[in-house]
C-alpha cells in the first residue's frame, strides 16, 4: 500500500499576495512575517517558513463535504512556492510534531482517527489505510488543530 501527501495548489492563494492589508482583512486574512524558523507551516510547500518570510494567514475550508464533518480553520501559505508531493513518507512539516489523523470514507464520513506522535505518522497512516473503507486521511497539527495536509491512497 502506498500513499501520497500533497500541498495545496498555490494558484488558489497567489492573488492574496497582491492584495492590500485592508483587502485581506475583508476576507478575514492577514499578512504575517515568520518570527521563528518553526511554527509557520506552509500548506503549499509543506515546510515551515523561515524567519523573515512573508505568509498569508487565512481561513480555509479543508474538508468541504456535505456531512457533519465539514471542517475549516486557519492556515498559513507562502508566496512563490510549488505544491509539495510526498510519496510514502511524511513531509518535513510533520517532523517533530504530534499529528492528528482523521480517516474518512468516500462519502466524507469520519470512520476513525489516530494521534501520531513525532516520528509515528508514516506507520499510523499505513495502519489506517489497511482498512479498505478508508478513502483518505486529513492530517491536522494536533496542538493547534489546524489542517496540515490530505493523505490519499496512491
Amino acid at each position: 500500500m502506498t500513499y501520497v501527501i500533497e500541498g495545496l495548489s498555490p494558484d488558489h492563494f497567489a492573488p492574496l499576495f497582491a492584495m492590500s492589508d485592508a483587502e485581506l482583512a475583508d476576507r478575514n486574512a492577514r499578512r504575517v512575517t515568520a518570527t521563528a524558523d518553526r511554527g509557520f507551516p506552509c500548506r503549499v510547500s509543506l515546510e515551515d517558513a523561515r524567519v523573515g518570510e512573508e505568509l498569508i494567514l487565512l481561513h480555509h475550508t479543508s474538508h468541504d463535504v456535505a456531512t457533519p464533518y465539514r471542517s475549516a480553520y486557519a492556515i498559513y501559505v507562502r508566496p512563490d512556492v510549488v505544491a509539495a508531493r510526498y510519496r510514502d513518507e511524511p513531509p518535513p512539516v510533520f517532523a517533530g510534531r504530534p499529528i492528528a489523523l482523521r480517516a474518512f470514507d468516500a462519502d466524507g464520513m469520519l470512520q476513525t482517527a489516530r494521534l501520531a506522535g513525532p516520528g509515528e505518522a508514516d506507520a499510523a497512516i499505513r495502519d489506517l489505510f489497511a482498512d479498505a473503507a478508508i478513502s483518505y486521511i486529513d492530517a491536522h497539527h494536533a496542538a493547534h488543530g489546524c489542517f496540515a495536509a490530505r493523505v490519499t491512497r496512491n
